[in-house]
């Protein structure tokens, strides 16, 4: 469903989104991240994930999402729930083109799932390249994100 980007803005500016971020690990113990296109959190390293749209079932959201994010279609029911969480942000995704000063608020559905997909394979459109990390990486690497740290304490 599009959205102009008034009414977008006006909906961040006023009400929390709610999304489902995918925390994918592979046969490896290794976990994905993908540097951020967009804001938020454009230039961070970051889980995969994505917003659900008005009208859309979870069910639904999560298989677009994983199609849209890793190129598979997963089922939700494949995935292990990990839990509920909350985003905040200074800016949001159209910072760079709106005078106005707009702060984001996510409540992020949060599930484990495990893939053996190759990082050349990944869609491109949210993150600009892909790497698998330890636990351990992940949470001493200052590049990545506190809301993708936060998964993994």
């Amino acid at each position: 469903m599009f959205i102009p980007k008034s009414d977008f803005t006006q909906v961040i500016a006023n009400t929390p989104l709610i999304s489902i971020d995918f925390v994918v690990k592979n046969p490896q113990n290794q976990f994905l991240l993908g540097w951020r296109n967009n804001r938020p959190a454009k230039n961070h390293w970051f889980v995969p994930g994505g917003r659900i749209q008005k009208n859309e079932c979870l069910e639904d959201a999560f298989l677009r999402l994983t199609q849209v994010e890793l190129g598979l279609s997963i089922a939700m029911t494949e995935a292990r729930w990990k839990g509920l969480y909350e985003h905040f942000y200074d800016d949001f995704v159209f910072t760079d083109e709106s005078p106005q000063a707009v702060s984001t608020h996510y409540v992020v559905l949060a599930f484990d799932i495990e893939i053996y997909q190759a990082i050349e394979s990944l869609p491109s459109l949210q993150h600009a390249n892909y790497q698998w990390m330890h636990k351990h990486e992940i949470l001493t690497n200052a590049q990545v994100h506190n809301h993708s740290k936060a998964y993994f304490k």
